[in-house]
């Protein structure tokens, strides 16, 4: 069993799930500790499911208008609880704090390895989403 409650990590505990998840490859090299730090403080939601011990096994966070559209920013589930539920729970919570089903459009950027589980979730890809992207990217896993 688990529970799923809104929780602000601290960056170092986000960095440690990481290195634990698939999710670690997703985030480039550059200025990456000060990224994180910013992004657990600022994402407008921010979920953990925990195990019956309370071990982090789940992250999820998004960021939101909470009246027409959520992002996805981050949804990561450490390997050994994958494929039990766990990160379609952590998405339905989000997707009801940031205000449900029937007034919010819910987006994401999924990386190859997880389109399958988006499409089980029932999402679609949009052929309306325009990308501005000037950033520097230096692929590396965060271990």
């Amino acid at each position: 069993m688990y529970t799923i409650q809104e929780e602000r990590l601290s960056p170092e505990s986000y960095i440690d799930f990481l290195r634990r998840t698939d999710l670690g490859s997703q985030y480039p090299k550059e200025r990456f500790s000060e990224r994180i730090a910013t992004l657990v403080e600022k994402a407008s939601i921010s979920l953990t499911a925990r195990d019956d011990a309370g071990g982090l096994i789940g992250v999820c966070f998004g960021i939101t208008d909470f009246a027409y559209w959520l992002f996805i920013t981050d949804l990561g589930v450490v390997r050994e609880w994958t494929g039990k539920g766990v990160g379609k729970a952590l998405v339905r919570r989000l997707h009801a704090l940031a205000g449900g089903e029937e007034n919010i459009i819910m987006y994401t950027c999924a990386n190859e390895n997880a389109v399958g589980f988006y499409e089980k979730l029932g999402m679609v890809k949009p052929g309306d989403v325009y990308m501005y992207n000037q950033v520097e990217w230096t692929d590396f896993t965060v271990e």
